[in-house]
């Protein structure tokens, strides 16, 4: 049986772990290997970035060698930029390209005006971050109101904003691997920022709206992972 590395990228505050019980859904030959991002989870005790390119070329040396199978890559919202830069970086080293990415839950990286915005570029207050969470969705109260917890991740959630707010879109020769792109229907990002991720690849692109907000991902999981194991079937028989 052929297999197919799905290298997945966490969003905002999130360990890879989130991915994880995607293992018990997939296909045997779909692989999930969620990519863990320093600060967080197994990496608990490292400094997270506040830099995006800083992070894509240290992701990129530790993933190389995992590049060199078939594999895919998926992020959803902060994911899907450090997935794209990811790709990226994997591209200048040589590694054979994805046989597809998948961005879900952010606009395109030439499209983030009034996105991320100024407001993120200087480090933010608790307070603040927490009102923003709120704003997101997807945290249960119970758990934004554990002042232990929070005590933890907010500063993760700090860098992670600040890697999104300081985000700097660089130009250079669009990818070669087919971009899907997936999209909540009551998410802040519009059709046009959706739209745009077509213009970073030479390969084919698709845009599938799902309904609901940010965590799209997970209110409706079943129809993703569908979609996801759907587009990636093809593509792993012809790897």
């Amino acid at each position: 049986m052929t297999t197919l590395n799905l290298l997945c990228l966490p969003y905002s505050g999130a360990s890879a772990m989130v991915y994880s019980r995607w293992r018990r859904k997939l296909p045997a030959w779909l692989q999930v290997r969620p990519v863990e991002l320093p600060g967080r989870g197994a990496r608990l005790g490292e400094t997270p970035f506040t830099d995006m390119q800083a992070l894509a070329r240290q992701l990129a040396g530790e993933q190389r060698l995992a590049a060199g199978a078939p594999y895919a890559l998926l992020g959803h919202s902060l994911g899907a930029l450090v997935a794209f830069e990811l790709a990226h970086e994997l591209q200048a080293l040589g590694c054979p390209p994805p046989v597809a990415l998948f961005a879900c839950g952010t606009a395109a990286p030439t499209r983030r005006e009034d996105y991320d915005g100024a407001n993120w570029r200087e480090p933010k207050s608790d307070a603040e971050l927490l009102a923003e969470l709120r704003k997101l969705g997807g945290t249960p109260e119970e758990v934004l109101a554990n002042e232990e917890l929070m005590s933890l991740t907010l500063p993760v959630v700090r860098a992670d904003f600040l890697l999104c707010g300081r985000y700097a879109y660089r130009q250079r020769a669009p990818l070669r691997c087919p971009l899907h792109v997936l999209g909540g229907q009551s998410d802040r990002a519009n059709a046009e920022q959706l739209q745009a991720w077509g213009n970073e690849t030479q390969g084919p692109f698709s845009l599938d709206m799902f309904p609901g907000g940010h965590f799209f991902i997970h209110e409706h999981e079943d129809r993703v992972l569908a979609m996801l194991s759907a587009t990636l079937e093809p593509l792993r028989l012809s790897a």
